[in-house]
């Protein structure tokens, strides 16, 4: 179903891909990245493929190409897969108020403008699934600056991986005020995990059975999921941060005298043994398993004889759902895309306009990263999936992904 290809057949300048290795080996010699790898593959071929540096410091392991690493928010496309995947099945439709699923949603309440207190508050309408799906229901996360994010960080709401039960968390969100009226603005957020406990309702699964069962194991991805899976946990890699505090601290820029200071160690990790299902960022996985998620998107929701959805349903997910790009929705928050010539799908950017993207691309362009530093896109114009592992937290250290996409469209012969 992916095979391999000489890249000369592929269109691609053999010379100007091994810039891409020449990159990626600097990146561990300046001590930025531990270790990396990447895929490349065109018309459903991968024509590069490189690993290079540790995925462990400590022990001198190999970052390789089935290293398992914490994919994060690349979680959030496969949630929204799940999400279309009952869509398409007549179960709802995403103008549904998330309510109707999530009864501790009803009557909500939203910050009002300018507000300086938790408590300074109006009612608002009640976000939608596609308002979570699309990060326009008001919801935000806790390394996000505002006083939504404030009170999210004071309990900790990052859906971590030994946090518990998925319905106890999102009942705590929902406790909260909205941080703006749903649908006005454009904030990254804790939607997508919501959206992950609306799939465990309707399909009366875990989060973590209904991706084993519906997309996990039918895409043949047997090496991801929520935990390290057995047989795969030599391979698991290390994760890293620059900063001298919390690696997840989006707002701080302190960093420490290494680097590289390590703050999730493989044999320690919460991933290992995971009991909270995020469907915003819990998944662990190897760069091939992500390569197959990629490539059945590409391929407008199949891969081979398996049809995942239909080719509309990924031709809308891909669209732009925002009235404009995501600059125009006046963003306060992190992201780890740019907002301008960018719009915003179901679980992940769309190129609207590369000029202004400021990154070479194509219309269309679908992508979306995680926050060690992780990456994926697929361009339907020039048939490409690239995806792009590493394990470096906050994935905003280092400019690695414009620079991906430069490289390799800078490959591109024909």
């Amino acid at each position: 179903m992916i095979g391999t290809a000489d890249p000369a057949t592929k269109g691609f300048d053999t010379e100007r891909l091994e810039r891409i290795r020449v990159w990626m080996d600097a990146l561990v010699a300046d001590r930025k990245y531990a270790g990396n790898s990447l895929l490349v593959a065109r018309d459903g071929d991968v024509v590069f493929d490189h690993a290079t540096g540790l995925r462990d410091l400590d022990t001198g392991l190999p970052f390789e190409r089935d290293t398992v690493a914490r994919i994060y928010s690349m979680t959030k496309p496969i949630t929204t897969v799940a999400l279309m995947m009952l869509a398409e099945r007549g179960l709802f439709h995403l103008d549904a108020p998330v309510s109707d699923f999530i009864p501790a949603f009803a009557d909500c309440q939203a910050l009002i403008p300018g507000a300086t207190t938790m408590d300074q508050t109006e009612p608002c309408a009640t976000p939608t699934l596609h308002h979570l799906a699309t990060h326009t229901s008001g919801l935000s996360y806790p390394f996000n600056p505002g006083l939504l994010s404030q009170a999210m960080d004071a309990e900790d709401m990052l859906f971590k991986p030994n946090q518990g039960s998925l319905a106890a968390m999102v009942d705590k969100v929902a406790a909260l005020p909205l941080a703006f009226h749903p649908g006005t603005r454009w904030e990254y957020s804790v939607g997508i995990d919501i959206l992950g406990r609306v799939i465990e309702v309707v399909s009366g699964k875990s989060l973590d059975a209904f991706f084993r069962e519906e997309i996990l194991d039918p895409l043949g991805m047997h090496e991801t999921g929520f935990s390290v899976m057995p047989g795969t946990q030599e391979r698991f890699a290390a994760l890293y941060t620059p900063l001298a505090g919390d690696a997840f601290d989006l707002n701080s820029a302190e960093t420490g005298g290494d680097t590289l200071r390590l703050t999730d160690a493989p044999g320690t990790s919460p991933f290992r043994n995971a009991d909270m299902y995020s469907g915003g960022g819990g998944l662990v996985g190897t760069i091939d398993d992500y390569l197959r998620f990629t490539e059945m998107l590409r391929r407008g929701g199949r891969l081979g004889d398996l049809r995942l959805l239909g080719p509309r349903t990924v031709d809308f997910m891909t669209r732009n759902h925002l009235p404009g790009d995501i600059a125009s929705m006046g963003p306060e928050s992190f992201a780890e895309q740019p907002m301008e010539g960018m719009g915003f799908g179901l679980g992940g950017s769309v190129v609207l306009d590369p000029g202004r993207a400021r990154c070479p691309g194509s219309v269309g362009d679908f992508s979306w990263g995680g926050m060690a530093s992780t990456f994926f896109w697929f361009d339907p114009v020039e048939a490409l999936s690239v995806v792009f592992f590493t394990q470096l937290s906050p994935s905003s250290s280092y400019p690695t992904r414009p620079q991906l996409k430069a490289l390799v469209h800078a490959a591109l012969a024909g």
